[in-house]
This record gives structure tokens, sequence and C-alpha cells, in this order.
């Protein structure tokens, strides 16, 4: 049912004394927009009023804006995607679409998009259907076709129009890699026109834009040409293909794989690709895959739900421990804006972190500028003088219960009020360390993984003592630098290690009983995970596997393959050998290859006691549901997202193994 131009919820649309048309995105009751069935309606009717303003010459041109504070368009509204069971409800809804772009296309007057905040997905397919594209400058503004990570493709035609406005070179390792840009990376790879310094000076740009008829620009490459040729677009395809394949597996994400195909084989007609697009689109959206990984970013939003949205926002940190995890924790806090101040008994310490940190931020933030203005805020405090300032205490010392008592009732007093007090333990009861306090219901636990810069996950560890104010504060701190909250009770392992453990003790207990390792860790990368079990105990370090055994109560007998290593000093990669021995950061494997079948059973039984454990948290309420246990494993460890989390994956055979009803005759 079409929308009344008169009645518009979550569009505004005015024409101005000049002739030029203001539509102003705002859906109601979401803090960012989304492309959903309702918005799409009344957009549909707004471009009507276009196209008949534009005949009878009351409308000179037409400007898309948003009302958001922080998006322009952030895709469509995947919530709306799992209504979509078969193929054809896909390419219905897709066309309905796509029509009304190729409307927006052929205006014969100009519509411009000014671009603030997130222009993500069915967001940025729909500016690439306007004819000039202005962004601000400022950091929160990005833009990109991230529909890779959902397990599906492009779907609005983005995949044509990207690669009709810059060639393959540009848009094809965008698209595959699912990349956000900043503007000036967009603008670099030819989807962004013009930029302007800031969001209040857009609707001037997009007005003159408007004014001047301007119109994109294609971005003109010397293959353009030649990718008209088939041959030029297998040559580049399987170039593509083998560096999409040293990455994923295709039977797990076959997304990337078919939008290569897609460029190989129609990549030469503009035309031909957006029909050949929603053929390959349609059989991704109702794939089990894609189904996995839009639960899987449902999960993303659930756990950043998790902190307050006002109130507390931290700015400094102040963080005791300058080894490898504190400092990483601090850098980690400044390349994310915030001011820290680094303390430790050993001005060396924290020397040598800051001249760690140098490498850190020149290869995380690019710019020279930039890495000197991160070096700025982190700042050295060897006695803990600054503590008094911040915003959140994160202690990171070695595991004693002692010493981070005394730590603890050393710092309390110089808090300033409404600071976040917390502990990076790993393995002490966060009761324990609070009984010293005068206020334990203050500490919280803030549990990062290794390397904390790769690893998107932090559990925020609720003690019995702990309050609940002080937890979502937690929460907000996680979420400022960039990492989803999941918030556990305090048990020994907390929840990641504690499912983890039992997972490599059932590989490390194979191989004791004559499986090949190699052969272990191939099965488990076949099923999905990221890293092979037993090589991921050699990462970890065999004494600090040895140490969560203890914690957990996980049998090691003296004369296990674990015990014989530690004893022999063979930690694992930190050492140069462990189960393997270690070349330049890379364990030495042999090259072997087995049968796809008892790899595939060899991999379901690896990951069975994980998924065992992961039902005796949720029965014991480490965390707050089955979906909190999901995101923490996934993200934690990183459990085959393309599977949905180990409890789904767990359901999901006990769903399909359940006798199906009999249909009556026809």
């Amino acid at each position: 049912m079409a929308a009344d131009i008169a009645n518009l919820k979550d569009w505004r649309f005015e024409v101005d004394f000049e002739g030029v048309a203001w539509a102003t995105f705002d859906v109601q009751g979401q803090s960012q927009n989304t492309l959903g069935r309702g918005p799409l309606e009344e957009l549909g009717a707004i471009v009507q009023a276009v196209e008949e303003g534009a005949r009878d010459k009351r409308i000179r041109g037409v400007i898309f804006l948003s009302g958001k504070e922080k998006s322009f368009i952030a895709g469509a509204d995947i919530r709306e995607f799992d209504s979509l069971k078969t193929e054809a409800q896909v390419t219905e809804g897709i066309h309905a679409v796509t029509a009304m772009f190729d409307r927006i296309e052929r205006l014969p007057i100009p519509a411009v998009a000014a671009i603030h905040g997130f222009c993500l997905g069915g967001g940025l397919e729909f500016a690439l259907a306007c004819h000039y594209r202005i962004a601000d400058r400022e950091d929160g503004t990005r833009l990109g076709l991230p529909e890779i990570k959902l397990g599906i493709i492009p779907g609005f035609n983005g995949t044509a129009r990207w690669l009709r406005q810059s060639g393959p070179m540009l848009a094809m390792p965008n698209m595959l890699a699912g990349r956000m840009l900043r503007s000036p990376q967009a603008r670099a790879a030819g989807i962004v026109d013009q930029l302007v310094r800031s969001h209040h000076e857009l609707r001037w740009a997009a007005r003159k834009a408007v004014f001047q008829k301007r119109k994109s620009q294609r971005v003109a490459t010397y293959l353009a040409p030649f990718v008209m040729f088939e041959a030029t677009r297998r040559y580049l395809a399987n170039r593509m293909r083998k560096e999409t394949a040293a990455k994923v597996r295709e039977e797990h994400y076959p997304a990337p794989f078919r939008l290569i195909d897609l460029f190989e084989k129609h990549g030469g007609s503009y035309e031909s690709l957006k029909r050949e697009e929603t053929k390959t689109f349609a059989p991704l959206m109702v794939s089990e895959q894609s189904r996995n990984l839009r639960r899987v970013f449902r999960l993303s939003e659930m756990l950043k739900a998790e902190a307050p949205k006002h109130g507390f926002k931290p700015l400094r940190a102040h963080v005791i421990g300058a080894g490898t995890m504190g400092a990483d924790i601090a850098m980690v806090c400044v390349a994310q804006g915030m001011e820290v101040t680094l303390q430790d008994m050993s001005a060396e310490a924290v020397g040598k972190a800051l001249e760690r940190a140098k490498g850190f931020f020149k290869k995380r933030l690019k710019k020279d500028a930039e890495a000197k203005k991160a070096m700025a805020r982190l700042i050295a405090d060897p006695a803990g003088a600054q503590a008094h300032r911040a915003d959140v205490v994160i202690e990171a010392i070695f595991e004693n219960l002692e010493a981070k008592q005394k730590l603890f009732a050393e710092v309390e007093p110089k808090l300033k009020a409404g600071a976040v007090l917390a502990t990076n333990t790993s393995s002490l009861p966060i009761e324990q360390i609070a009984a010293v306090l005068k206020d334990p219901g203050r500490l919280i636990g803030l549990h990062f993984f290794n390397p904390v810069a790769g690893m998107p996950l932090v559990e925020i560890v609720r003690g019995p003592q702990s309050r609940e104010e002080e937890i979502r504060k937690g929460a907000a701190v996680v979420t400022r630098i960039g990492k989803f909250p999941l918030i556990v009770k305090s048990v020994p392992g907390f929840l990641v290690n504690r499912v983890l453990a039992p997972y490599m003790f059932e590989a490390m207990k194979r191989a004791a009983e004559g499986t090949q390792k190699e052969k272990i860790d191939a099965a488990a990368l076949k099923f999905g995970m990221p890293m092979g079990p037993v090589e991921l105990v050699d990462v970890v370090g065999l004494d600090v596997a040895l140490s969560v055994a203890k914690v957990l109560g996980l049998p090691a007998p003296e004369d296990s393959p674990l015990m014989r290593l530690v004893g022999q000093k063979k930690l694992g990669k930190k050492s140069g050998e462990g189960f393997y021995k270690w070349v330049g950061g890379k364990a030495q494997k042999m090259e072997v290859f087995w049968d796809a079948k008892e790899l595939d059973a060899l991999g379901r039984d690896l990951v069975k006691p994980l998924i065992d454990e992961c039902e005796k948290v949720l029965a014991e309420g480490v965390a707050a549901s089955a979906d909190h246990v999901d995101a923490g494993v996934i993200f934690g460890t990183g459990f085959a997202p393309f599977r949905g989390g180990p409890l789904h994956y767990r359901a999901s055979l006990q769903e399909a193994e359940q006798p199906q009803p009999a249909h009556a005759a026809e």
C-alpha cells in the first residue's frame, strides 16, 4: 500500500522557496535509520512526489539527509529478513526496492545524498543510486557494503553500481572484506564525490550541488576497458578466489565466492550484473549460514545494549601493571580516544610499555599525526599519582590474592566519586579481592583476553558483593573502547575459560591416545574453529593451560604430554616449542590429508565437551541466557560464527533429528 506524502512518519519532506526538495530520514523509535518496509513505502511516496515536481518544474533537485545524530542509513532492517522464507519471497521484495532505486537514478533533476554517520549496506546502495554524494569528515561517518559479514552479498544493486562507479580493483576488495570506510577512504574508493569538514556544512554543500547540477564522476582506471573481456575478469577472479580461500573456507562462508563468481561471469555488463545480483542474493539470504550470521549480529547488538545509553561516559583510565596484559589494555583504551595513565612498581616496565606503544599506534592509527596524539594520551605514572583523576581504574598485575588485596586497599582512598574499580583477574574470586575494601560493592572484574587488541569480548565479572550500578558502568567502559561486554557470575574460569578448557583437554587427551595432533587441529578447522585446539594450547601457553586446569579441577596426570612438556620447559609458542615447534611465529606442521568424513566426525567429537560445559554454565546462571552464553563463546573463543553459537548449534541438530509430521495426501 502506497504511503501518503502528507502523513509521513519516518521521513520529513518539504520543498523550499527555491524549489529544492529536502527529504529527511528519521525513523521513529530508533537510534539509527534502517530501511524497513514502512520507511521504504514512504520513500516511494517521496520519489513519486519528486517525479511529479520535476515534470511541472516545481522541484529543481532533491537532497536526502538524516535526522539522526550518528546515522545516515545503517542498512536494511535485518529484523525483517527472517520473515522471508523462500527465494521467491526474497526476489519479490528485492525487485520492489531496486525498481525504486532505478527511479531515483533516472530522475531528470539532481538527486544528492548528504551523508553523516553510518551509510552502510542498503544505505550505501541507496546513496549510489543518487547522482551525487557528499560526506562529512567526522570520525563517526562510515561507508561500506558489509553484507558479506551477514553471509550475503549486496542485494539492492550495490554490487553493480560500485563496480560501474569505481572498477573492480577498488570495489571488489572492499565488498569482499565488508569494510566500513572513513569518508576520505570512501572518496578514494570512488563512492563519495565531495567531502566537507563537518555535518554543519552538508546542507549548504548539497544545495550548491543541486544548483550546479553536479553529477558523480566515475573513477577512471586503466583496467576499465579490459574488464569488458571475460579473460581479464577470469584472471582477476581467480586471484580474488585464492586470496579469499586463504582466509575462509567456501563450505563455511560461500557469500564471498558467489560475489567473485558474479563479477567473473557478468562484470562486463551493468544490466546483466543488476539482474544476476538478485539471482545470486536470494539463495544466500535463505541459507543456514546467513541465518546464523544474522543471529551473531543480533547477539553483538544484545551485548552492546548491556551498557546504559545515558549517564556514565569514561574519558580517563588508570591502568596498574605495565606487563603485557596491562600495557595492551592501556594501548587499546588510548587508541579509542581515552587518556590513560600507566602505573607499575618498575619504572623500567612502564618505559618498555610506552616504547612498545609507539609501534602499536603507528600500525593501528596509520597516520603519524594520529599516532603522536595517541602517545600524548598515554602517560607514564609509575607511582600512581594520577589515579585520583581516572574514571576507571583497572588492575592488571600478577595473579596473587594478597598482592591484589594490598594494592586495592592502597588505591581505594585515592579514587574520585563514581570511578569504576576493576580487576583483570582470570582466576581469583572477585569477592575475595574485595574483602579488604571499605566499599567492597564497588569492585568488579573486567576480564580481557589475549591479545587484547584482537579479541572483541570482555567479561564483566559480578561478584556476590558487586553493585549492579558498577556492573553497568563497567559495560559502559567496555563499549567505550569498542568491545562487547558479557556480564558473568564470579565462578572459577568465569564463562570463556571454563568452556574452552574441556575442549583443549579433550584434544590433548586424544593426542595422548595416539591421534595425530595435525589431524585434531585439521578437524577443528573443518568444523569452523579459528584455530585447532592443540595449536591453541601452544599459543595460550602450556603453563597457563596447566594453571587453568588446577583452577577448574581438570585432570592433568603426571605422565600426560602436558605435564612432560611443562617439566621440560617447553611452554608453547613463547618458548619456541610445545606440542609443535614454532619458527617465525608459526607452528611447524606436517602436510597430511585426511578423509573429509573422518574430519567431520572428529570435529563434532572435539566440540562436544565445550557444548556440554555451555549447558552446565547456563544451568548454573553464569550468564543471563542461552543467547548470552552463545555470544560469549563466539566472541570469546571464535566458535564457528556460521553455526550461530554452541547452544544454538546443538539445538538445531536436535531439531533436525525430530521426525517430521506426515503430510496429508493431496
